[in-house]
């Protein structure tokens, strides 16, 4: 059972998890949590504030100080229990003010520094949890994951190394489940073989509960968070938008990819390894039947389930006319991307060009003047990802003209269709992606 911050937004919050908890019992739940809502970004924040040599930086632990105490005191009775919880939560802050001042000091920031100081949320989480619903009468007891998750060296988006993980989730938790206690874990942070604290990037408490869930393995992962399950579309852009009651593993990993922020996309994959359902669950609203994530059922191919969309997306055109009848130019092509580090979404070819699309332009410059080697390079900013996911859409006749006779007012700068049986998608200007998403839905969800 993960919970994000949402669901840790207050003492009351925390209460209806420790709800949630008693309720299943009898399955042996593990928790993973999420940082109380908020925190992480204030946590951030306040690392660039230091690096910029501002003192705000102690504003920031104070409030974080004062806003964990807090939700401790409603939680959990005075008397020692209290008392070592205040004790945990002073510590905690004052080494993230040793590591601010020295941010502030060195005029540095590194990544490693980073991932330490964005995991002081969860550090700090996991253990108001285990404390919360101790006090509620539940046999829980608090695990740091970090020495569990072992993660590589890339800080800011480490990777689980799963062989090492599996072996060490199962040597430390199965022996709590049975005892009859429940494990409380903190998710989005891990270390590195040699110790040191790593984070899994914004999200990725998702993932931890999912690599923890295939390791046991569980009977299923829970993902506790303030919507109802799956949408056809996102309800703030929509506001008809419908809940989907189940979902194939490759449709819900397109639609997190792409963009629907229920999910986090990296953590569909351990499941599909372990053949494990995921269910995704509203904390605020516990009698939804919310939408379970496994194995294909029974639906129509060749019809839309869900759109997503994806904003802040960078366009990279690469043309060259000599590439006509030659090999190994896309070879080269990727090779810059592959040694900058620099992930790519969509890809189009034709005779004498390649068009493709990236969400993460901090290299763009040293790719771009890498690209201008091998051809012409042009790059277009401020541009969207718009994904229309289903089943069998290679085998259906007429989805296609659907799809863009429903968008003939909006400008499409690029289409990706025939590399996925479950994905239609293209690019647009960002400004329209969100008039192209209510047109879509108008054409497949909302037809009389």
């Amino acid at each position: 059972m993960k919970f994000g911050g949402t669901s840790l937004g207050s003492a009351e919050r925390i209460a209806g998890v420790a709800d949630r908890v008693r309720e299943r019992l009898d399955r042996k739940p593990v928790l993973v949590v999420s940082a109380l809502s908020r925190v992480t970004d204030l946590l951030i924040r306040a690392a660039h504030i230091s690096l910029d040599g501002g003192a705000d930086w102690r504003v920031a632990t104070v409030e974080l100080l004062s806003r964990h105490r807090t939700v401790v005191s409603e939680l959990v009775p005075a008397g020692p229990n209290q008392d070592r919880l205040f004790q945990y939560i002073d510590s905690v802050v004052a080494e993230l003010r040793g590591l601010y001042a020295a941010v502030q000091s060195l005029g540095e920031l590194t990544p490693r520094t980073l991932d330490a100081i964005a995991a002081v949320g969860e550090r700090l989480a996991f253990e108001v949890v285990a404390a919360a619903l101790q006090a509620r009468g539940l046999p829980a007891q608090a695990v740091d994951a970090r020495p569990l998750i072992v993660t590589d060296e890339s800080f800011g988006r480490a990777t689980p190394l799963m062989d090492e993980t599996s072996s060490r989730v199962r040597e430390v938790i199965r022996p709590v489940l049975q005892a009859g206690s429940v494990p409380v874990m903190a998710g989005f942070i891990g270390s590195t073989a040699r110790g040191v604290t790593t984070t899994l990037g914004r999200g990725g408490s998702d993932w931890s509960a999912a690599v923890i869930g295939a390791a046991l393995p569980a009977e299923e992962i829970q993902i506790w968070t303030d919507v109802d399950g799956m949408m056809t579309v996102d309800p703030r852009v929509v506001p008809g938008a419908k809940v989907m009651p189940e979902a194939t593993f490759d449709e819900a990993a397109e639609l997190a990819y792409f963009g629907a922020k229920v999910l986090h996309p990296a953590t569909i994959k351990p499941a599909v390894e372990r053949g494990i359902p995921v269910r995704i669950l509203n904390s605020l609203n516990p009698g939804a039947p919310g939408t379970l994530i496994g194995r294909p059922a029974e639906a129509a191919h060749g019809q839309p389930r869900a759109i997503a969309f994806k904003k802040g997306i960078t366009v990279v055109l690469i043309s060259q006319p000599r590439m006509l009848m030659a090999y190994g130019f896309v070879a080269r092509v990727f090779e810059v991307f592959a040694r900058h580090r620099t992930p790519v979404d969509l890809i189009a070819t034709s005779e004498v060009s390649i068009s493709l699309t990236v969400d993460e332009p901090a290299c763009l410059p040293v790719v771009e003047r890498d690209l201008a080697e091998l051809g012409d390079v042009k790059v277009l900013r401020g541009m969207a990802i718009v994904s229309v996911v289903g089943r069998g859409f290679i085998r259906q006749h007429g989805l296609a003209g659907r799809i863009f006779q429903a968008l003939r007012d909006v400008n499409i700068v690029m289409i990706s269709f025939g590399a996925s049986d479950v994905n239609v998608s293209f690019v647009v200007k960002e400004d329209e992606a969100e008039t192209a998403v209510r047109l879509l839905h108008r054409e497949f969800f909302e037809a009389a």
